[in-house]
């Protein structure tokens, strides 16, 4: 039976991961990161009206719950 030939291996992990990392750091190049706000400011968004919120919606009770009077 014959025996495999792993001399190759190491050759193979080391060019496989410096491949995946290179990948890695191209794509992640292209994103933004989010930075912290410093300390001393803080942001306020203006609060946005959503549509449902200036309409009025009926609360149902579940079927099983008894009806309070």
């Amino acid at each position: 039976m014959p025996q495999l030939d792993t001399s190759t291996w190491l050759l193979t992990i080391i060019l496989m991961i410096t491949s995946l990392f290179c990948i890695y750091q191209s794509k992640m190049i292209n994103q933004t990161m989010i930075s912290i706000p410093p300390q001393g400011k803080t942001h306020i968004q203006p609060k946005t009206q959503l549509p449902w919120e200036t309409k009025w919606t009926k609360i149902y009770l579940p079927h099983s719950s008894p009806l309070l009077s």
